[in-house]
């Protein structure tokens, strides 16, 4: 059977990675969340001192790039597979709020994303996969048979972001994770290296008022026209 690779691009928690695990289990496709990447080496960066909300220290977390290692193990309970740094699963720290405040601005580094785009496009060498991210339709797979661009309102993303951390038992405010949502959109749309940006041929989806279900089967019916 034909594989191809679909790309998800997006703003912060429009649910990219919900959908994208959710389609690569129907398709058995292999999923990859860059994000989870990217906050893993933010993760490492804060836990080194190398990074806070008011300081970073560039040259030396370019310096620590070649002790970071990066990789993805199937949780078959989960049912995806959770990202692990330097053999140590991070799933859940990576998670916080606080990292969520770091991610962007680790995101930024030119050395950082070219190290992580090089990993992401050999994890897709052999097509079947699902990746989301900020510029993987544009940048890591700009030749990705199927790219999607989500979106929503900045109040409604604020809003899924902070049920799900109450959910975790996360002490935060609404208005902490609305601030967050809206710095990381600034961050992401105007950095310098690979700025978020819709691919030419990117399919727009507003999830504002859609349900996961609605989403899901819109999303499964392209990726069955693509194959």
């Amino acid at each position: 059977m034909n594989k191809i690779t679909i790309a998800i691009d997006g703003f912060s928690s429009t649910g990219k990675s919900t959908l994208a695990k959710q389609l690569a289990k129907e398709l058995g496709y292999v999923y990859v969340d860059t994000g989870a990447m990217y906050r893993a080496v933010a993760y490492f960066a804060s836990q080194h001192n190398l990074v806070s909300e008011t300081h970073l220290d560039r040259e030396k977390l370019i310096a620590q790039l070649s002790n970071i290692n990066l990789r993805f193990q199937f949780n078959a309970t989960l049912g995806f597979a959770e990202m692990y740094l330097n053999n140590e699963n991070v799933e859940n720290p990576i998670r916080t709020i606080a990292v969520s405040r770091l991610v962007s601005k680790v995101a930024e580094i030119s050395e950082v994303r070219a190290k992580l785009v090089e990993q992401q496009q050999e994890m897709g060498k052999g097509k079947g996969i699902v990746m989301d991210g900020r510029d993987i339709g544009t940048v890591v797979f700009p030749d990705a048979e199927l790219k999607l661009f989500m979106t929503s309102s900045a109040n409604t993303r604020a809003q899924r972001r902070f049920d799900e951390l109450i959910e975790n038992g996360q002490r935060v405010t609404f208005e902490e994770v609305l601030e967050n949502v809206q710095q990381r959109d600034h961050i992401d749309t105007n950095r310098a290296d690979s700025p978020l940006v819709k691919a030419t041929d990117a399919i727009e989806i507003d999830n504002s008022t859609m349900s996961k279900k609605e989403q899901f089967d819109l999303v499964l019916k392209l990726a069955q026209d693509k194959l």
